[in-house]
């Protein structure tokens, strides 16, 4: 969310911003707002106007009254009443324009950084690099839920019957494999000097529409009925979420954490063959990553987290290349994106893995989280997230470029301690 003095300071960069993200019907909010403030200070100025008059009249009853003049007096108290009346006014309506300001602030998209290369979707998205060579075995690849069957390792038909299309059973080896790419994951962070955290799974909605935009919350979140309460889509919400209303010491930035979490999404729409069986849920583990930092340090923490991420799946012997995420396929509150994309033997394609995004103050003005800094004033501080892994997603991309031809799977050294010290395991069917 911007700060509605930058919007009214800067009404054409800010509708060139919401250009630049092919937002056009937003255009007319800009002036909107600007109006609404506007009303805004001219309403409260009345208010203090009001209020200090009224105080004046109020002290010069007392020596009305000392005089003796009682007709003065009062007309006074009948015009401190007709103030009060007017004041009351004024107060109802400020609470109504504060609330429609915020409302349309909500919905204006952040201000992209400049070096976010402009384009209406996903599809214009720019690769920077890749990591390691992409894998084009001599042998068919299944496609991976066909490589769990044969370990016995995933049983979908269970979990429909239990609690629909969306979710699934992992289990002997591949359930193994699951929790150790996550204890990895957790190591790895740790490594790294990140807190390791598991943090609340259910957030209230204010945190929510701290942490994220309106159309996100509708398309992700699943509400608790009855309950002021939302299952989370990321343990980025609540670890973010966990700063709510807090002036934290300069001295003690950055906050570099990292956090275990299961995630619960909707996942609205339908979608191709390649997003069936475990690539798109309703339920999975992650690990996460996520810095609260100062403002000017936002930057470099953007390339360290992305840059983890990339380290991670070169350790386990999977190729990644990142994408810079263009203007159109941000969300609202992203300053800046990349994408981590994994390699697909099977697709030679790559797929993505994970996000890092550098959010700017947009998280920190939702939910106040502010900074004393050592001159004694207080600032916003800037959040950035990233994926460390989010298993049984990412599964796929290591069953897949560690899968020999005899159906067996290499376990990378990396990985063998969290799996007994196995080198290999081997399918059962």
């Amino acid at each position: 969310m911007l700060d509605i003095r930058f919007v009214r300071e800067n009404p054409e960069l800010v509708k060139e911003n919401i250009r630049k993200k092919f937002q056009d019907a937003k255009l007319p909010l800009v002036d909107e707002v600007i109006a609404l403030d506007a009303e805004m200070r001219a309403n409260k100025k009345k208010a203090d106007d009001l209020r200090a008059n009224r105080n004046k009249v109020s002290k010069s009853i007392g020596a009305l009254m000392g005089q003796k003049k009682f007709a003065e007096a009062e007309e006074a108290k009948k015009l401190v009443a007709e103030q009060a009346e007017e004041l009351k006014a004024c107060e109802a309506l400020e609470v109504e324009l504060e609330e429609k300001i915020k409302k349309i602030m909500m919905i204006i998209p952040n201000i992209i950084d400049p070096s976010v290369p402009v384009g209406r979707d996903d599809s214009e998205n720019v690769e920077v690099e890749r990591f390691g060579e992409p894998l084009t075995p001599d042998f068919e690849i299944p496609y991976h839920t066909d490589i769990m069957e044969r370990f016995a390792g995933i049983d979908l038909d269970s979990a429909r019957r239990v609690a629909g299309n969306g979710f699934y059973y992992l289990m002997g080896d591949i359930a193994r494999l699951h929790s150790a790419v996550i204890s990895y994951a957790r190591d790895f962070m740790i490594n790294k000097g990140f807190t390791y955290c598991v943090p609340p799974f259910m957030i209230r909605s204010n945190v929510v529409t701290g942490v994220m935009s309106f159309a996100e919350m509708d398309a992700m979140m699943y509400k608790i009925e009855g309950e002021d309460l939302y299952l989370i889509g990321t343990s980025e919400h609540s670890m973010i979420g966990k700063f709510i209303d807090q002036i934290v010491p300069e001295c003690e930035l950055p906050y570099t954490l990292t956090s275990y979490s299961p995630c619960f999404r909707k996942e609205k729409g339908a979608h191709g063959i390649e997003e069936r069986g475990v690539y798109r849920i309703h339920q999975f583990e992650k690990q996460e990553m996520i810095v609260v930092c100062k403002p000017e340090e936002s930057p470099a923490w953007f390339e360290k987290l992305w840059q983890n991420t990339v380290e991670l799946f070169r350790t386990l012997d999977i190729p990644v290349r990142t994408l810079e995420c263009c203007s159109g396929d941000l969300a609202d509150l992203k300053v800046k994106s990349i994408d981590v994309e994994a390699w697909s033997p099977r697709q030679q394609k790559y797929f993505e893995v994970g996000s890092c995004s550098n959010l700017g103050d947009a998280q920190a003005r939702r939910l106040k989280i502010r900074v004393k800094g050592e001159d004694g004033r207080n600032y916003l501080a800037h959040t950035l997230n990233n994926t460390v892994v989010a298993p049984p997603r990412m599964l796929i991309a290591f069953l897949e470029n560690n899968l020999n031809a005899d159906g067996s799977v290499n376990i990378p050294v990396a990985l063998r301690p969290y799996m007994g010290g196995a080198e290999l395991i081997t399918p059962k069917r």
